[in-house]
């Protein structure tokens, strides 16, 4: 058998705001916009560059109680996890685009990481995972 998660829906005040800030400070590529009329929602799809797992599912809050959630999808936890194979290269590119940095870099066990914070407040993970790590393993 074998399965895979195709998305994960990251809640969004805005679509367009949303795509500005994934594709021009993340450099993510915009995989889908299409509208749905009979919902009057857009199905948006982003994905880190040259990525072919997980994407995200920009998904705009549309009742009350979904807008409660917006930067904070995790409780206050780290929600994403993006790994990348230049810690620094990604890190100093957006330090100078301005991404805040909630926790500054440090080597750890399995790596490089640093905590970020996305436009509504989401907390993420910028990392570079060992060349030992099982997942980097698995990747192959």
């Amino acid at each position: 058998m074998k399965q895979s998660i195709v998305h994960i829906a990251l809640v969004v005040k805005d679509y367009d705001e949303a795509i500005d800030f994934y594709t021009k400070k993340l450099h993510f590529d915009l995989i889908e916009d299409t509208y749905q009329p009979e919902q009057d929602k857009r199905w948006v799809v982003i994905s880190p560059p040259n990525s072919t797992g997980t994407t995200i599912l920009l998904a705009r809050a549309s009742k009350e109680e979904q807008e409660h959630f917006i930067g904070n999808q995790a409780g206050g936890r780290v929600f994403l996890f993006l790994n990348t194979d230049d810690f620094w290269r990604d890190y100093n590119e957006m330090n100078s685009k301005g991404i805040e940095f909630v926790r500054e870099p440090k080597k750890a066990d399995y790596g490089t990481v640093a905590v970020f914070k996305d436009l509504y407040g989401n907390l993420w993970d910028l990392l570079e995972l060992n060349a030992e790590h099982p997942i980097v393993k698995r990747m192959g």
